[in-house]
């Protein structure tokens, strides 16, 4: 009995920790983010919406826009602040089809900025993407920074 409350009381500081560890790893890059995105603000080019998300047009199109109900085909690049790179259907050699619903909401709103044929670079601050929680090769509180390319509307 002794040796499962020891473990338990082991396990249980380990949990503590580790969220502590989290929540100040998240603080730190969200307040990174903020920054970068500060000073994004100010260049040529960078466009701003009321939630923040930012976002540059990389190649314009006049082909049709998504809706929040479409799904959407498309190619796309995610990166860090720090330029590594977490996710890539370019290196995957294939494009991926989902829908608008079923994503962040940094994606679901920059995407129906889009137009069919587009490319953007949209600048996804913490809380329009994953918050202070990790995903995968995403750390806490990133700012995620991904290059669209917006093949079609299904």
């Amino acid at each position: 009995m002794k040796l499962l409350l020891l473990v338990a009381a082991i396990g249980l500081a380990f949990y503590l920790y580790s969220s502590s560890q989290a929540r100040r790893q998240a603080g730190e890059n969200m307040r990174m983010g903020d920054q970068f995105l500060q000073e994004n603000r100010g260049k040529p080019g960078i466009y701003e919406t009321d939630s923040g998300l930012q976002y540059e047009v990389l190649h314009e199109s006049e082909g049709p826009q998504p809706q929040a109900g479409n799904r959407v085909k498309v190619h796309y690049e995610g990166r860090l602040l720090d330029g590594t790179v977490f996710d890539s259907s370019y290196a995957r050699g294939e494009p991926i089809s989902f829908g608008l619903n079923q994503v962040i909401p940094g994606w679901t709103e920059g995407l129906q900025l889009m137009h069919q044929g587009e490319k953007m670079r949209l600048f996804i601050p913490a809380r329009l993407g994953y918050g202070e929680r990790s995903a995968g090769k995403i750390p806490p509180g990133s700012l995620l920074i991904f290059d669209v390319e917006l093949l079609g509307i299904e």
